[in-house]
Formats: C-alpha cells, structure tokens, sequence
C-alpha cells in the first residue's frame, strides 16, 4: 500500500514540477519579446504587459521552488508531507498578482491624460500575437496538469496566465483603436478592466489556498462518495469521527469503524485493511487512518449505514463531527 501511494505522490510531483518549469521558460520567452516590442513602440499598455509578465515570471520561479518542495517525502519534522508549501506559494502569487493589478491600473490612469501616440503598431501587435499563442498553449498543458494533481500552485500560475492573455489581446485591440481610429482613451480603459480581471483571479485564487492552509474539509460530494464506499464492507457497522483534509495534491482521512464487539484484534485489523484497500482503489493517493471501535461505542455522534447521507449531513451538521 505504501509503494502504490509514494509512487502516486512522485508521479504529482513530476507532473507539477514540469508544469512550473514550462511556466518559467514561457516567462522568460515572452519578457523578450515584449521588452523588444515596448522599446521600439512606446506603447504603455504593452509595458503594462511587460510588466504583468515580469511578475509572472517571478511567480512562475516560486512556483517552480514550492512544487519541487511540496512534492519530498514526509521526513522526521514533517510527518505529514511538505504540501502546504504549494498553498504558501499560491497566497505570494496572489500579492504579486494584486501588485501588478494595481501598478496596471494606475498606468492606466496615467495614460487617460496622455495623448502620445503609439509608434509602429505592427511590432507590438505582432509580438502579442506570438505572446497569445505561446500562453494558450501554456494554459492547456497547466489545465491538464490541474485536473490530474489538483496542485493549488499551478492553479494560482495559471490565473496569471489567463490574466496575461487577456492583457495581450487588449493590447492588440488598444493599439488597433488608438493607431487606426485615434480613440485616444481605448488604451487606458483596457488597462483598468484588466487591472480588475486580475484582482478578481487573485481572490478566488487566494480562497483555494486558505482553505488548505486552515485544513478545510473535502467538498461535500466526494466526502458523501467516500462514506459511500468505506461503508460497502458488510463487517462496518458504521462511521463516526471522520475528519478530511488537503495539503498541496496531498489528501488526508481518519476515521472511526464501528466492529462486532467479539471480534478478535487480527479480526479487526483485516476488515480495517479490506475497507482501505477498497478506498485506494476509488481514491489512489489518499492517506487513510482507520480506527476501529465496538460497535455502540459512542464517543460521537456517528454515520450509520442504513441512513442516508442526506439525513446524517442534516442530523450532523454536514459531516463534521462533534465530541
């Protein structure tokens, strides 16, 4: 059982680590390319650009260091894994993120009582262009990685990255109206409705983190599904005591097993064993803790079988457990 869950954990660590490390080479790329494409056109909404992707860049290197360091082994002083240092990175990420929000949004400001107007136009556009394929292609393999390992990390780079894209197609859109139309405030409104995406990206990201660091419980749903198939084996009497939570890809359950009484310790302890290899199988990678109890033992208010899940979340406060 523990070969099967350290090699699940290598597995997220490997994926999240290349994640970070094609984050930070697309950084790199695009803090280039832009630097070019800002000198030669004088445009401030592509240095507002320039900028968001120096942050990212940042973020991107922190991200790259978390995910690596999420990803060791518990070891002595860290029994329980070095997960929470992706949730660390995510709430940084997010005060860099709300910094280049708001550095935006005041170059915005700026530029509203500006009227310089943007020299060659077909640098910065086309730079921004290269930029917007290069992100899209960043967002998909960073969505793909999110949906195997969940890393609350990628997660937080990825907001910056959705943010980036949006900032390179304002550009366009701004140099386009500013050049060809002369609509001399296009730029500057761009730049304040991007400025706001980014706050916005910024929180939800930073509510994923803090559910982490503060030990949230698992969503409703897949708690419901784990009662579900921890209840399955005929000799489980019924749960009580369970208790859930996340640390970076890393997830964790306890919980009590109520037992026949006359049951031998051997006895118990192989129901204990059949009920966690059932639950690996529909959950790989969980650590499960199992303690088992005789049945009426009650220290707590418990989940029984026979009722529905709908009537114990109403009758126990949605799963929690109460001493």
């Amino acid at each position: 059982m523990g070969l099967a869950h350290n090699h699940h954990h290598h597995n997220h660590g490997a994926q999240t680590a290349r994640a970070a490390m094609a984050s930070v080479a697309t950084a790199a790329f695009l803090i280039l390319l832009k630097s070019f494409a800002a000198y030669e056109t004088g445009s401030v909404a592509l240095l507002g650009s320039l900028a968001d992707t120096g942050f990212d860049f940042l973020a991107s290197l922190l991200t790259l260091f978390s995910v690596r360091y999420a990803a060791l082994p518990a070891d002595d002083d860290h029994r329980f894994g070095h997960g929470k240092a992706e949730a660390l990175s995510a709430l940084v990420q997010v005060a860099l993120v709300t910094v280049s929000a708001v550095l935006i949004g005041w170059r915005a400001v700026v530029r509203l009582g500006d009227g310089q107007p943007t020299e060659h136009p077909e640098y910065g556009i086309g730079v921004s262009l290269i930029a917007m394929a290069a992100t899209l292609a960043l967002l998909l393999y960073q969505r793909q990685v999110i949906k195997e390992t969940g890393s609350v990390a990628i997660h937080g780079d990825h907001v910056h990255y959705q943010g980036d894209l949006l900032l390179n197609a304002a550009v366009i859109v701004a140099i386009l109206l500013d050049t060809f139309l002369h609509l001399r405030g296009a730029d500057p409104l761009f730049g304040i409705a991007i400025a706001v995406w980014l706050l916005w990206g910024a929180w939800r990201a930073s509510t994923l983190a803090l559910d982490q660091l503060l030990d949230r419980e698992w969503p409703l749903e897949k708690r419901q599904r784990f009662l579900e198939v921890a209840t399955r084996h005929p000799q489980a009497k019924g749960i009580h005591d369970m208790r859930t939570r996340s640390a970076g890809a890393h997830d964790f359950c306890q919980f009590h097993v109520w037992v026949d009484p006359n049951m031998t310790v051997l006895q118990a302890h192989s129901v204990m064993d059949e009920i966690e290899a059932e639950l690996m199988k529909e959950f790989p990678g969980v650590e499960i803790l199992i303690h088992p109890d005789p049945e009426g033992h009650t220290d707590s208010i418990g989940y029984i079988p026979s009722e529905t899940v709908e009537h114990q979340d109403h009758e126990h406060g949605h799963g929690h457990d109460h001493h």
